[in-house]
C-alpha cells in the first residue's frame, strides 16, 4: 500500500540493494539503483503474508531471495490476535520460546535453543535498542525474526538471532481503537497520519495509547502510556529522510517465578493467579523507555547510492520487588531452590535508576557494476555502537519466608539505604563491513562478505572503579550460495561465524560478577523457499555451535562460572504463510531442535536436551471468512510444545501442552464509518501449563501460562 511518494519512487523496493550478506535480494536486470520507497509492508489489507523484510540486511529484501530463515508477523495478524506484548507476537514462530519473561518486567526469549541478549538482539528499523523494555506495538507495521547468526548485520551478537521492529510510515489514516478484557482492563489507542506540503512531500504519523492493566495475577495490576511520531520527507527524487521517536512509561508489579521443590520436583497444583511473596507495601516496577532513530538515503547516480542511519535508545528501570527465592532461612533447606514442602524466602529487592543507553550510527554505500561477465552488487560501510549502563549496587535483603500453598505474611520492609549510582559498563564496538553479491546467471548467485569488529569494553566494580578493560579485534565472515531453478523457488546454503559477549558470573559463584571473554559461534544452514499462488512455504535445516558457559560445581557445594565445552543445536524448521483458499489464510510453523552439551567437564549436564528447549514446538493460526455473512471471519489456532527440562541436570521436566485459541472479526459500517470488532479467547480450555522453564542469573525459574483470557475490541476508521 503506497503512501504518496513521488511516482519515480514507487518501484524501488525491488531495486534497493544496499544489503548485507544474508539479505539475499535479487538484483534487477536494470543497471540502476533507486531509493527505498516510503511504503507500508504487506501483500494486501488483512493479509498475514509478507513478501519482504528489513532484518536480513540494510534495506528491504524479498524473503524468497534471502538466504536465511526469517519470520514476519505483520500488523494484520497482530491486530487480529490483539497482541500487546512481544511474547504474544512471537508465539506464532515455533522456533521461539520464552526465557525468563515475567509479568510486570521486560521479557526475553530463546530462539533455536539459544537465548537472546538484551544488549544486542533487539532492533527498531535495523538499529539496536536496549532490550530491557517491552516495546510498544501500536506504531509497528511488522515484527521480524532473523533466526540464527547475524554477525555481519549486527557485529557482536548472539547465535540465536535478531528481533527487528519495523515502524509504520505516514499515510492517510484516522482511527481509534478501544478494548477491554474479562478482567476489566481498559485500552484506548489512536492512529493519525497524513501527507502535506506543496507537493505532498511531508508525511506525519502519530500513535497514542493508554492501557489500564488488570492482570490475571492477584495484586499485579498496572498501567501503560505510549506516544510515537514518524516523519517522512521526500526531499527530492534522489533524497529521502525518515525519522522516528517513541516514548513509553509502564508501571506494574513484577511477578516472581516458582522454583523447583527441593531442586527435584515441579510444584503441583500451583495457581497462575497467585503472587508469591506478596507484600502490601510493595511497589510497582516502573520502566521508562525512549527510542529515537533516523535514516537519510541519497542516490548519487543510477549505479550508486548511500545511506546513513543513527539511533538512540534509553531505558530507566525503577525496580522494587518482593522477590521469592531459595530457602536458606527455612529449617535445614539451605538451597537456591524452594524447599520440598514449598517454602521460600522473601527478599526486599530495590534497584531504582537502573539506566541503560545505546547509541548507534551506520553509513553504507551500494554500487552495481559488471566485471568479466559477472554482475556485482557491492555494499560496504562502517558503524559505531556504544552501550553504557549506570546503576546502583542493588539492595536485596531477606525479610521473611512464605509457602506456595499459603498467602505470604506481611513483613517489615528493609531499612537499608540505597547505594550510590555509578557507571557499571561502557562498551564500544566499531565495525567495517563489505559484501559482494556475484551473479553468474539467472539461476546462480553467491554472496561473500564479512565484518571486522573492534570491541573496546570497560567494566566497573561496585565502587565505580575500573575492574576490566577488554580490547579485541575479530573478523566475522559469512558466505552463501543461492540457486533458483524457477522464478518462485529458491534453494540456499550459508555459513556464518559470530562473536557474543561473555556471560557474567552469578552471585553464588567463586568468581562472582566476573565477565568472561567473548565467545565464538559458528553456523551452517540450508533451506528452500517456495511461493505458490498466494501462499509461501519454507524449510530450513541448521546446526549452530557455541562455547558453553555455566557455573561448574566442584562437588563440595561451590561453583565457578566458566567457559568449557560447547552447546550444539541442530534443527529443522517448516512454515507456511498466506492464503490457502480464497477465504482461508493460515500462519503456521513447526520446529524440531536437538540441543546438546559436550565437553563441559560435568557429565550430569551432558547427554540430554538442554534446559528450557523442547524437542518439538508447533504453531498454527487460521482466518476463515464466512461465505454467508459478509464481513464476518472466524479465527483460531493452537500452540504446542513438547516437554522440556527445567534444570541443567536433565532430571526434572515440565510437561508438554497444547493451548487452543479462538476468535472472530466482524467488519461493518457504523454511522458511515468502517468499524472492525474483534473477539479473541486465548487458552479456551483454561489449560494449566508451565510456559517458561528458563534460567536467569544462574538460577532456574518456572512461570505458568495465562489462564483463559477473553478480549473484545472495536476499531473505527474515520
Amino acid at each position: 500500500m503506497a503512501i504518496r511518494p513521488p511516482s519515480s519512487l514507487l518501484n524501488l523496493s525491488l531495486h534497493s540493494v544496499s544489503l548485507l550478506l544474508c539479505s539475499g535480494v535479487a538484483v534487477s536486470q536494470a543497471a540502476n539503483l533507486e531509493l527505498a520507497p516510503v511504503t507500508i509492508q504487506g501483500e494486501a489489507t488483512g493479509s498475514y503474508r509478507a513478501d519482504t523484510a528489513l532484518v536480513g540486511g540494510f534495506n528491504e529484501a524479498p524473503l524468497l531471495d534471502t538466504p536465511a530463515s526469517i519470520t514476519v508477523i505483520n500488523a494484520a495478524l497482530i491486530k487480529d490476535q490483539q497482541a500487546r506484548l512481544l511474547s504474544e507476537v512471537l508465539r506464532n514462530d515455533a522456533s521461539v520460546g520464552e526465557s525468563y519473561a515475567p509479568i510486570g518486567y521486560y521479557e526475553n526469549f530463546v530462539v533455536r535453543g539459544f537465548s537472546l541478549n538484551a544488549a544486542s538482539s533487539y532492533k527498531i528499523n535495523g538499529r539496536t535498542i536496549t532490550g530491557e523494555q517491552n516495546v510498544a506495538l501500536e506504531n509497528k507495521q511488522q515484527v521480524e525474526v532473523l533466526k540464527g547468526l547475524a554477525g555481519l548485520q549486527s557485529g557482536i551478537s548472539e547465535p540465536s538471532g535478531v528481533i527487528n521492529y519495523v515502524t509504520k510510515r505516514p499515510e492517510d489514516v484516522r482511527s481509534v481503537t478501544v478494548s477491554t478484557d474479562d478482567r476489566g482492563s481498559g485500552y484506548i489507542a489512536t492512529d493519525v497520519g497524513g501527507w502535506f506540503g506543496s507537493e505532498q512531500q511531508f508525511g506525519l504519523r502519530a500513535n497514542v495509547a493508554h492501557e489500564d492493566l488488570n492482570s490475571y495475577v492477584e495484586h499485579a495490576n498496572g498501567q501503560r502510556d505510549f506516544v510515537s511520531l514518524a516523519f517522512d520527507w521526500n526531499i527530492s527524487p534522489d533524497a529521502v529522510l525518515q525519522l522516528d521517536a517513541e516514548y513509553q512509561n509502564k508501571q506494574q508489579r513484577s511477578v516472581p517465578g516458582y522454583q523447583l521443590l527441593g531442586g527435584t520436583e515441579v510444584p503441583q497444583g500451583a495457581s497462575p493467579k497467585k503472587l508469591l511473596g506478596h507484600q502490601s507495601g510493595g511497589k510497582q516496577v516502573a520502566i521508562d523507555s525512549l527510542n529515537l532513530n533516523g535514516k537519510f538515503e541519497y542516490r548519487f547516480s543510477d549505479q550508486w547510492k548511500g545511506n546513513i542511519s543513527a539511533a538512540r535508545s534509553k531505558v530507566v528501570i525503577d525496580d522494587y520487588s518482593s522477590f521469592a527465592w531459595g530457602c536458606y532461612y527455612v529449617s535445614t533447606c539451605n538451597a537456591n531452590t524452594f524447599s520440598p514442602e514449598g517454602d521460600y524466602d522473601i527478599y526486599d529487592y530495590r534497584s531504582p535508576d537502573d539506566t541503560r543507553r545505546d547509541d548507534e550510527i551506520q553509513a553504507a554505500m551500494t554500487g552495481l557494476f559488471d566485471t568479466a561477465g559477472l554482475g556485482h552488487e557491492l555494499t560496504f560501510g562502517t558503524s559505531a555502537f556504544r552501550r553504557v549502563i549506570d546503576k546502583r549496587d542493588s539492595v536485596n535483603e531477606y525479610i521473611g519466608s512464605g509457602n506456595i500453598h499459603q498467602d505470604a505474611p506481611s513483613f517489615s520492609p528493609t531499612d537499608k539505604p540505597l547505594n550510590d549510582s555509578h557507571r557499571n559498563l561502557d562498551s564500544r564496538q566499531y565495525g567495517l563491513f563489505v559484501t559482494d553479491r556475484i551473479r553468474f546467471n539467472e539461476q546462480w548467485q553467491t554472496i561473500l562478505g564479512g565484518r571486522e569488529v573492534r570491541l573496546d569494553e570497560k567494566a566497573f566494580d561496585k565502587q565505580g572503579n575500573q575492574a576490566r578493560h577488554t580490547q579485541q579485534y575479530v573478523f566475522l565472515p559469512q558466505a552463501s550460495l543461492i540457486y533458483k531453478p524457477v522464478e518462485n523457488v529458491s534453494l540456499y546454503t550459508s555459513y556464518s561465524k559470530g562473536l557474543s559477549l561473555g556471560g557474567t558470573a552469578p552471585w553464588f559463584a567463586s568468581n562472582s560478577s566476573d565477565t568472561l571473554a567473548p565467545t565464538t559461534s559458528r553456523q551452517i544452514e540450508a533451506g528452500v523457499k517456495y511461493d505458490w499462488r498466494r501462499i509461501s512455504f519454507a524449510a530450513a535445516v541448521f546446526q549452530t555451535r557455541q562455547a558453553y558457559q555455566y557455573s561448574r560445581p566442584d562437588g563440595a557445594g561451590n561453583f565457578t562460572y566458566m567457559q568449557q565445552g560447547q552447546q550444539k543445536n541442530t534443527g529443522l524448521e517448516l512454515s507456511a504463510n498466506g492464503w490457502a483458499t480464497d477465504r482461508l489464510q493460515i500462519a503456521t510453523s513447526v520446529a524440531a531442535i536437538r540441543a546438546r552439551v559436550s565437553g563441559s567437564g560435568t557429565p550430569d549436564y551432558e547427554g540430554h536436551q538442554a534446559i528450557n528447549v523442547p524437542k518439538l514446538r508447533a504453531s498454527l493460526y487460521a482466518d476463515y471468512a464466512l461465505p454467508w455473512v459478509n464481513g464476518l471471519a472466524v479465527l483460531g489456532g493452537v500452540q504446542y510444545s513438547a516437554k522440556k527440562y527445567a534444570n541443567r541436570n536433565g532430571n526434572v521436566e515440565v510437561g508438554d501442552y497444547a493451548v487452543v485459541n479462538v476468535g472472530s472479526r466482524y467488519t461493518t459500517k457504523v454511522d458511515g464509518y468502517e468499524t472492525v470488532f474483534r473477539l479473541s479467547v486465548d487458552n479456551l480450555f483454561d489449560k494449566r501449563y508451565w510456559r517458561d522453564a528458563g534460567e536467569y542469573m544462574g538460577d532456574d525459574y518456572l512461570f505458568q501460562g495465562a489462564p483463559l483470557t477473553a478480549r473484545l475490541s472495536a476499531s473505527v476508521n474515520f
